[in-house]
């Protein structure tokens, strides 16, 4: 009647990665037991909820790596771009950076595509920065970004790292950085078109 087949004890089952109200029946040679099974009005058991935890340090830089972000906007930027994070619900832990790029590490959304967070928080920021002085008009973000993965043991590192990016770039540039973070994630770079 419902389109779904029940199981020898009557179960029928939907996959939990459905969009609510979808539902997509497999073959099952058990029965789905446990005390959080939960049926909806149809008796068909489903996952109540779906759990994600990925945190991401995110990095991105000006247009040709010019030094736009000075000392004192700095901390205005970080706050905005916190504030972007928290609409598209992918908090921010901790952002930093140097005058010519940004360090993010945040939990990314389990509704919206990395490519999207990335995409409204330089397009915000890049339009919230124009609109501060007019010698700022010219500003904008390089194309492109960085995205690393970051394991629930090695946050804590991240986050002092990020936290100290004016140490890090007192030795080193913004593109030994970025060649650095992508060799020890396994990324590889093609010099040709990655600073364009």
């Amino acid at each position: 009647m419902d389109g779904l087949d029940a199981d020898a004890e009557g179960v029928k089952h939907v996959s939990p990665g459905q969009r609510p109200g979808e539902s997509v029946e497999y073959e099952t040679s058990q029965p789905c037991r446990g005390r959080n099974n939960h049926r909806d009005k149809l008796g068909v058991v489903t996952m109540p909820q779906s759990l994600a935890k990925n945190t991401v340090h995110l990095v991105f830089s000006t247009k040709n790596r010019f030094p736009w972000l000075k000392e004192s906007l700095r901390p205005r930027l970080y706050a905005y771009l916190a504030g972007i994070f928290e609409k598209w619900e992918s908090p921010a832990i901790v952002i930093g950076g140097h005058d010519d790029h940004v360090h993010a590490l945040f939990l990314l959304s389990k509704n919206h595509p990395l490519k999207r967070i990335v995409e409204e928080a330089k397009k915000g920021s890049s339009k919230w920065i124009k609109s501060l002085a007019t010698e700022l008009a010219e500003f904008s973000w390089q194309n492109g970004y960085g995205a690393f993965s970051v394991s629930e043991s090695n946050v804590a590192e991240v986050r002092k790292y990020i936290e100290h990016q004016d140490d890090h770039h007192r030795r080193m540039t913004f593109q030994d950085e970025l060649r650095q973070l992508c060799a020890r994630h396994k990324i590889a770079v093609d010099e040709r078109f990655v600073w364009s």
